[in-house]
């Protein structure tokens, strides 16, 4: 993130839902010549009940305070999801004293980054694929079948670089393309107003040059709860594997477990991973 977007996330994010909104979804009939791919400030505005101008100083950073009435109006408008809408809401620059207890959380979870031995026992004592990732999806640690589930679950792994980044957990993925979607998405939610984080930093500058996916996903300011969910994955040994995917916070760090249907061809195919370990 740069300086002057870092200052004025609200109207970058408004900039770039605006421009990821149809005309057509908007109710607005096609016609003419546009020269933005989605809407005009000025239908945006008119839309959400609010004055061109004043939409102008929102997106240039020269109003920081619309009401939540103003946000929910945009928000409709852009057709965001209940998840898109809390975050544009958490976009308004907060009260000082929000913002003093926002740095304390933070600094509180830049030192939760330490699993506690007795998520390492845990880890040894399920007899499912599991690890521990940190907010910016770095593995902190994982037992022996995660790491045969897939080498990019070693602890000092990140799993979005690898993701974007290795052809082996390209192919690994059934559907790389959804899942690069919702790791990007997910990775600004985990960020959330923790903007000054140095690991997201990192990061960010890291796969802004690197990856032109990440480039091309991350200007659209999509936003995904961090949740579990199914996934389906290419294992190089045992083959297709659809698996449930659970994610359970634990102070302040996410323990993450694979496991699949029982009585599946997929739990059949777990347990012969796991006699292999």
């Amino acid at each position: 993130m740069t300086a002057d977007q870092d200052a004025n996330r609200l109207g970058a994010y408004l900039r770039a839902r605006r421009g990821l909104v149809t005309p057509e979804q908007a109710g607005i009939p096609a016609g003419g010549i546009r020269r933005v791919p989605g809407l005009r400030r000025e239908e945006l505005a008119i839309l959400a009940g609010i004055s061109a101008d004043y939409y102008l100083r929102l997106e240039r950073g020269r109003d920081t305070h619309p009401s939540a009435q103003v946000l929910d109006a945009l928000a409709r408008v852009l057709r965001l999801d209940e998840v898109e809408a809390e975050y544009l809401h958490s976009l308004a620059t907060p009260r000082p004293r929000q913002r003093d207890r926002d740095r304390q959380r933070s600094r509180r979870r830049r030192a939760a980054e330490h699993v506690p031995a007795r998520l390492h026992q845990l880890l040894a004592a399920v007899g499912v694929p599991a690890f521990v990732e940190g907010r910016a999806f770095d593995v902190l640690a994982a037992n022996e079948l995660a790491t045969a589930f897939s080498p990019r679950l070693r602890p000092g792994e990140n799993r979005l670089r690898s993701l974007l980044l290795d052809p082996e957990e390209q192919s690994f993925h059934a559907d790389w393309t959804a899942s690069s979607e919702w790791f990007i998405a997910a990775l600004r939610e985990s960020i959330g107003d923790d903007v000054d984080n140095p690991r997201f930093v990192e990061l960010i500058g890291e796969l802004s040059l690197t990856s032109g996916r990440f480039r091309e996903l991350w200007a659209r300011h999509d936003v995904r709860a961090l949740e579990g969910g199914t996934t389906t994955v290419n294992h190089p040994v045992v083959g297709r594997l659809h698996l449930h995917r659970d994610k359970l916070p634990v102070n302040g760090l996410l323990l993450v477990l694979y496991y699949a249907d029982a009585g599946s061809d997929s739990a059949e195919k777990l347990s012969l991973l796991a006699s292999l370990v």
